[in-house]
């Protein structure tokens, strides 16, 4: 019995010198977060408004840590105008209401055989679901619904997207993911999460935003399968209230420029909900990593903002937003696109796919800073040159 004490007393020091061990550590993290500041990038005075807004969000309808209601409190102290609630095989979610200001509009984050499809936008009730229902299945059921298909977390390690048909016939692609920047975290302890937690105890925004790590897979599975037709791409907030609603809002919204969808927002919430459905839908839409700066003001100018189509040898402008600093802001370009030696332009070397984006350098880990994403918008098309020119 004596020697069954001594293994336990020793047992229990180990176990309480790691749990001072993780603390101390997260005290390492949580010092330098509690003197960063946001946003990098301060913005500039008389820019039209954008309306701005959450994508692919749960409640307690399924996994979901927060009511509708908590949500809607979350949202407005986050400044959102709409939430975009995708519960779980929720095929009959409530219809359209605003709370608080805040207007939340029905989805569905659908469970199929290869992985998670989120649904949107659709005119008619979704018929014949089911869970865990073939993906073509369900991809077919939500088009005859006038709805808008997108792969949710398409390459994460837990639930990716595997059947090759339906995800070139999906119309969107989760290009981030907060939800998927969680889980990186999980698999990396020491070098994102503790970090990422350390900083939330004393900077909730900065603590999601240490856990936005970009990793290539994504990047090149959605070049891959939007090279017959591009897809829409999508920033998830994929929030289920850990970390919290109101600091994941805060971190990153989906926003639609006011050519396309003037504030305020009608009162009536069915019309709102098209409205914002729509322009969601459509090519100008773009996601901003808000924390670092508001994204009013952006324009990639020498491209149609709907069809997002230009040709060879066209040279495209990026207009960047608010009073950045050369050393904090630079643009990436992917596909058939050379940045151009000014930093903003873009020329189009080839026929297929460019991707555009804006990224700032954000506050590190601990001292220091890390280059994350800022603005991204939608892809854009590379047409052949127009003959004779």
């Amino acid at each position: 019995m004596s020697r069954l004490r001594v293994a336990f007393g020793k047992g229990l020091r180990a176990l309480v010198g790691l749990l001072l061990l993780l603390l101390g550590l997260c005290g390492f993290f949580a010092l330098p977060a509690s003197y960063t500041t946001y946003p990098v990038v301060p913005p500039k005075e008389g820019e039209p408004r954008w309306i701005r807004g959450a994508f692919h969000v749960h409640t307690t309808r399924s996994d979901g840590r927060g009511s509708p209601l908590d949500v809607v409190l979350a949202a407005k102290a986050a400044g959102l105008d709409f939430v975009l609630l995708t519960d779980h095989n929720d095929f009959t979610p409530p219809a359209p209401t605003w709370g608080e200001g805040v207007l939340l509009i029905p989805g569905v984050e659908i469970s199929t055989s290869s992985g998670h499809l989120v649904a949107f936008g659709m005119e008619r009730p979704l018929e014949g679901m089911t869970r865990w229902m073939p993906a073509a299945d369900a991809v077919k059921a939500v088009e005859a619904a006038g709805g808008m298909t997108v792969l949710a977390h398409p390459v994460q390690k837990k639930n990716p997207w595997t059947d090759e048909p339906t995800a070139r016939e999906a119309k969107g692609f989760e290009l981030y993911s907060a939800d998927t920047f969680f889980r990186h975290a999980m698999r990396n302890p020491v070098s994102r999460l503790l970090p990422a937690v350390g900083a939330y105890l004393a900077n909730p925004m900065h603590g999601v935003m240490v856990l936005v790590a970009p990793e290539p897979e994504p990047g090149a599975r959605f070049m891959e399968l939007s090279q017959e037709q591009p897809k829409r791409s999508f920033c998830a907030h994929d929030a289920h209230g850990l970390p919290s609603y109101e600091s994941v809002f805060s971190s990153l919204a989906m926003y639609l420029p006011p050519e396309q969808l003037p504030a305020p927002l009608p009162k009536d919430a069915k019309e709102a909900a098209a409205l914002v459905t729509r322009a969601l839908r459509g090519g100008s839409a773009l996601c901003s990593f808000r924390a670092l700066g508001e994204p009013e003001g952006f324009a990639l100018e020498g491209v149609d903002p709907e069809q997002r189509e230009a040709r060879v040898g066209d040279v495209l402008k990026v207009r960047l937003p608010g009073l950045p600093d050369v050393d904090t802001v630079r643009v990436q370009v992917w596909g058939e696109g050379r940045l151009g030696e000014d930093g903003t332009s873009v020329e189009l070397t080839g026929e297929g796919l460019v991707r555009v984006e804006v990224w700032a350098k954000g506050p590190g880990r601990f001292f220091g800073s890390e280059w994350r994403p800022w603005i991204v918008p939608n892809p854009v098309r590379v047409l052949p040159r127009t003959p004779g020119i």
